[in-house]
């Protein structure tokens, strides 16, 4: 079960995933959830009727602290295997998977700095969002230690958006506006935006500014410029949820826990050094 598939890294990880199910003889059922349509829960329901062997969240309601955490544990009670990705939830008692978001962030922001930035802002999604929250987390810290910030000054460098190009345009009128030579984005998508709002202002990228995004979603390599960001191991990521679901469905219990995998920073031609007076 997905978000929408205009986001590229969803049918990135929509794709592994049905790979490694159908290696083992199973039939993928992809359910998208768009705007205006059915919910999580209806679509639970719609599986679970169809007698589902068992179902892989990815960046669901789990990922989402302001949405009731129970609806899990009724699925759980209904004997119906399940495994999260991207997104944890301490009250869900279920296998996780997840990308190391605070790790993804200070490569990115370490990147930077060593290219001489010292003004560096950060575009992510929804607050609610734990992905969203922990990579404001590792953005603060890499701040504070690799940049010298005070901390209120680097939570001022946050920008709160959407998940989207148009977030990324929003995100980046601010930290534009606050001195920002360098922005990080919770996205790839949000990198496209940020480096459209640059230009939108005679900016070029990355002379003047320099961006780097999140996932490494199939074509970021062909953008202009090409993409600096942080790859998501995404196969990595689908093998391991997709053989925790199958040691359940095969009544080994998993450990409920999470397992983090650790991002890589790609380095392309959206950043460089930072540009000097005179």
């Amino acid at each position: 079960m997905t978000p929408e598939l205009t986001n590229p890294i969803f049918p990135a990880f929509a794709q592994s995933v049905e790979q490694v199910l159908a290696g083992h003889g199973y039939t993928p059922v992809l359910c998208t959830q768009l705007p205006g349509g059915a919910t999580e829960d209806e679509l639970v329901e719609q599986l679970v009727e169809r007698g589902v062997g068992g179902i892989v969240f990815l960046s669901g309601l789990h990922a989402d602290t302001s949405a009731d955490p129970a609806r899990y544990a009724a699925l759980a009670e209904r004997g119906v295997p399940f495994v999260l990705i991207n997104g944890y939830n301490e009250r869900i008692s279920a296998a996780f998977v997840s990308p190391d978001d605070n790790a993804a962030v200070r490569m990115a922001v370490g990147h930077l700095a060593d290219l001489g930035h010292r003004r560096i802002g950060l575009a992510i999604g929804p607050q609610r969002y734990v992905p969203s929250r922990r990579k404001r987390d590792g953005f603060v810290e890499a701040a504070v230690s690799l940049l010298s910030m005070d901390r209120s000054e680097a939570e001022g460098l946050v920008c709160s958006t959407l998940f989207s190009v148009e977030g990324g345009q929003v995100a980046a009128g601010a930290l534009l506006d606050a001195g920002c030579t360098g922005i990080v984005c919770g996205s790839d998508m949000m990198a496209l935006g940020v480096v459209r709002a640059a230009r939108g202002r005679g900016l070029d990228v990355p002379r003047d500014v320099s961006v780097v995004g999140f996932d490494d979603s199939q074509l970021i390599a062909f953008t202009d410029p090409p993409l600096t960001t942080v790859r998501q191991p995404v196969q990595a990521m689908a093998a391991a949820a997709v053989g925790a679901l199958l040691e359940e469905i095969g009544g080994s219990p998993v450990q409920r826990t999470e397992y983090v995998f650790q991002p890589e920073l790609v380095v392309r031609g959206s950043t460089a050094a930072v540009r000097t007076e005179g």
